[in-house]
């Protein structure tokens, strides 16, 4: 599924790697790893933007190729509601495809 299809929209990108990480934002937010060409390969949220996008850097599965290709995208949209958002955008995500994106393993808890 392609990053186009979610709502509401991330507005803001960068490339997936460290030299990038200062312009990703101190903030919170939601976030989904790209291929280049856009098709969703992660879906998360983070209080700090900035760090989240280090911490995947550091992780071997994020960085590797996968069966549908590498993560080189980094989209975000800051918002105070981040489990509403990550939580809508993994049902788009499982309406259009069947299953989760193929990065995330399990459901992130949702509050109450």
């Amino acid at each position: 599924m392609n990053v186009e299809k979610l709502s509401p929209s991330p507005n803001s990108k960068e490339a997936f790697r460290l030299s990038r990480e200062a312009f990703v934002p101190v903030k919170s937010g939601c976030y989904v790893l790209t291929t280049f060409a856009g098709f969703v390969l992660y879906i998360g949220l983070a209080k700090n933007l900035r760090k989240r996008m280090r911490n995947h850097l550091d992780n071997p599965e994020k960085v590797n190729v996968t069966p549908a290709g590498r993560a080189v995208l980094f989209y975000w949209l800051e918002c105070a509601e981040l489990h509403k958002v990550e939580r809508t955008w993994l049902n788009i995500h499982i309406e259009h495809t069947g299953c989760m994106p193929v990065l995330n393993k399990v459901f992130s808890p949702t509050s109450t």
